[in-house]
């Protein structure tokens, strides 16, 4: 079953706000809900936002769109990027949400909605498949099976000799374009790691396994493989012949075969995202159901304080990073690195650098993509950003920072979210890391 969730509890309340001529929320509870109001939350939002381009004479659109700067939708991007309002309708930003909890009760629901997550989620039952110490850690490979797909693995690490409940984190590995590996990017079990992680590694993380790193200073530091990714991938065998380029996996381990896995799977994404549409889910929906199982499994360890849990990630595993806090009060302290702008910055600049795993259809309407990680607020989080990421654009991550700023503020906890920006190209190298060990020593260990 789903764990006690405070939001879930209040759905029924959450979901009356999204329905028009219902009551609206517009006072500071959800006992406010039940009240009589001339107009519904969403509509009240709606008529705050800029009125649509087609309202403006002709020729001023003509003019605007002659003048505007080149964008991945030509001629019709001013007119998509309008079309969104801001604030978005359930933004905490709106001036008609005043109390954190009933607004987080009714965006959450509405969060969670949008994912159209799978269903039949349960604890995970983990099978130890190794017990090993490398580097001053206790390491298990794990492996659980979900309602769909390969069975997960997964690797525990832990201070060896570790005593008492110590605190947790989801370790989400990244994407990085190699979906033939996961939990490997940012972990090491041994002094003879796959070459192709060691460059990983370098390239992205200052040679370092951060897993590693960040569990040697007391952590218990889940790390598993992402639907899709490592042990959870599409097996090229259960895809037609026309899908694999006819490619058959012999020698999984090999380089050479890798790469060409990593090329298959990278045409196959837009065609996963559109059969999950036509089962009704989304990409982030799944993800996010693997990452809260893998939070069950973790919070229902005897040696992890279940009430002092964090996640942390890189890109693709800081993607991971937004959704998951943003989902689930049980993380309690959020970094993410390399992975914060706006659903604008995406529209116009930059959706062509990114996976099909962003995107859920509908919800930009709702909130802005900084604000699923605000659905965290108050619990503390921390976003690192590089100046040169060649994944976004500079004036949407410090868009994005302003709003993560006014929603902290907003909720009375301005001192709960910091922001930082590193120069240098998309990474979490280790003065990144140090910033983020410092947060979860600040608030996971105190």
């Amino acid at each position: 079953m789903e764990p006690p969730n405070r939001t879930i509890s209040r759905r029924t309340a959450a979901k009356s706000i999204l329905t028009a001529g219902t009551a609206g929320l517009v006072g500071a509870s959800l006992a406010e809900a039940s009240q009589p109001h001339t107009q519904t939350a969403l509509q009240a939002a709606a008529n705050s936002a800029p009125p649509p381009q087609s309202s403006k004479p002709a020729a001023a659109i003509e003019n605007k769109m002659s003048s505007m700067t080149p964008n991945m939708l030509g001629a019709y991007g001013e007119w998509a990027a309008q079309s969104v309002p801001d604030p978005p309708r359930l933004s905490f930003r709106q001036p008609m949400f005043r109390d954190l909890d009933a607004w987080r009760a009714v965006a959450r629901a509405r969060f969670l909605e949008a994912l159209h997550s799978p269903g039949g989620a349960a604890t995970p039952v983990a099978t130890v498949r190794q017990q090993l110490e490398f580097d001053g850690l206790s390491i298990e490979r794990l492996e659980w099976q979900l309602p769909f797909g390969p069975p997960t693995e997964a690797l525990l690490l832990k201070p060896a000799g570790a005593r008492g409940k110590l605190p947790g984190i989801v370790g989400l590995h990244d994407h990085g374009g190699n979906k033939y590996f996961g939990l490997r990017k940012i972990t090491r079990t041994s002094n003879d790691p796959h070459p192709a992680m060691v460059r990983h590694q370098a390239l992205y993380y200052g040679g370092l396994a951060w897993a590693n790193e960040l569990s040697r200073r007391g952590y218990v530091v889940l790390v598993h493989d992402a639907f899709t990714f490592g042990s959870r991938r599409m097996r090229l065998a259960d895809l037609p012949a026309s899908i694999r380029d006819n490619m058959v996996e012999s020698n999984p381990e090999a380089e050479e075969e890798i790469e060409r896995y990593n090329h298959v799977a990278a045409n196959h994404e837009h065609i996963i995202a559109k059969s999950l549409f036509c089962a009704g889910m989304t990409w982030p929906g799944v993800f996010v159901f693997d990452d809260r199982r893998a939070l069950d499994y973790l919070a229902s360890r005897p040696e992890v304080d279940a009430t002092r849990i964090g996640c942390a990630g890189l890109s693709g595993g800081g993607l991971r990073t937004v959704m998951l806090a943003g989902a689930d009060d049980r993380i309690r302290c959020a970094c993410c690195a390399g992975m914060m702008t706006t659903w604008r910055d995406y529209l116009l600049n930059k959706s062509y650098t990114h996976t099909w795993m962003c995107y859920v259809p509908g919800l930009p309407l709702d909130l802005d993509y900084p604000e699923i990680l605000g659905l965290a607020a108050p619990n503390p989080v921390l976003v690192l950003n590089n100046r040169q990421d060649q994944l976004f654009s500079m004036p949407e991550m410090e868009r994005a920072s302003g709003i993560l700023t006014e929603v902290y503020r907003k909720a009375g906890a301005p001192g709960r979210y910091r922001s930082i920006f590193f120069d240098g190209p998309h990474k979490f190298d280790p003065e990144m890391q140090k910033e983020a060990f410092a947060w979860f020593d600040r608030w996971l260990k105190s």
